[in-house]
């Protein structure tokens, strides 16, 4: 016990070797882990900086006139012109198409979400035939560039009566995004533990009460993933609405953009005020999924 008690000044006497009090390591130590706290949250506002340095320079080059934003001395106006907005949802009838792409992205997201779950749970979990060769088709279908399946779509669309209609380029995006999105819900599926299924089976519940009721919950943050990438995809399309929509009031908001696109008359700080109104929305989106974004994101990385 006398030996085990005895402080540091003694065992320093006794083995010759002098040791630093233990406040002053503790004390190296935080002054270690400070300055690699300090570069680590440098390097992450430098990053941010960097991701957010468009978004700034679209905003403010939004709120100046033309001539102030070709001449570029300064990133800020010096003047707020706020009428640029204004100008840009009249002038590129942004009411219009905002509600088209809003329309469009919700009835696709939603038609990607309930295909791609069931067609995820199914190659996680069921024993089919044919179920390696269907694997094939999709991952093949991923390697085919959307353009080029254009001309094949549209002549489908023309046999069903579906050109210049929203439920015909609808269609076109649940299909476009159904491959990525079933390989993403089955990595999530794969993942989820069998027994909670089992125990449902056993409680008398069917195939679909386990898989809506049991599954499907433990799988939002993959469905958080898939309706932010998916948005995405459908919210920025215009090639297909440029090829099936014939009625300009049937366009998606990026026709609203390419109104301000002349080398004639350049409205080039327009531009930027419609751009900012049309990011408005995804924003929105990200801030109310961010929390399963994450953790579909950190659920990505364990796996």
């Amino acid at each position: 016990m006398v030996i085990s008690t005895e402080s540091t000044s003694t065992r320093a006497v006794v083995t010759g070797v002098p040791r630093p009090p233990r406040t002053e390591q503790a004390g190296r130590r935080r002054r270690k882990w400070g300055a690699e706290q300090v570069l680590l949250y440098a390097l992450l506002i430098f990053a941010a900086l960097t991701a957010l340095f468009p978004i700034f320079f679209l905003l403010t080059g939004s709120l100046m006139s033309l001539q102030e934003l070709y001449r570029g001395a300064s990133l800020l106006p010096t003047e707020l012109l706020w009428g640029n907005y204004a100008t840009a949802w009249v002038e590129g009838n942004l009411a219009v198409y905002l509600t088209n792409s809003l329309i469009y992205t919700l009835t696709s997201v939603l038609g990607i979400l309930i295909v791609s779950s069931l067609a995820g749970y199914a190659l996680a979990r069921l024993e089919f035939w044919g179920k390696n060769v269907f694997m094939f088709v999709i991952l093949a279908v991923l390697i085919i560039p959307a353009p080029a399946m254009f001309i094949a779509q549209y002549k489908l669309l023309i046999g069903f009566g579906l050109t210049n209609s929203p439920v015909g380029y609808v269609l076109v995006m649940i299909t476009a995004g159904i491959p990525v999105a079933t390989l993403i819900m089955r990595s999530f599926f794969v993942n989820q533990p069998k027994d909670l299924e089992e125990a449902a089976a056993l409680d008398g519940a069917s195939s679909f009460t386990i898989f809506a009721r049991v599954i499907l919950p433990l799988a939002r943050p993959g469905l958080a993933a898939v309706a932010v990438i998916q948005g995405l995809g459908v919210w920025n399309e215009y090639l297909m609405a440029l090829v099936l929509f014939r009625d300009d009031n049937l366009m998606p908001v990026q026709r609203g953009l390419t109104s301000f696109v002349n080398s004639e008359t350049p409205q080039e700080q327009i531009l930027l005020a419609a751009t900012a109104i049309s990011v408005v929305p995804v924003i929105i989106l990200y801030l109310l999924a961010q929390k399963q974004i994450v953790q579909g994101l950190g659920a990505g990385a364990l796996k």
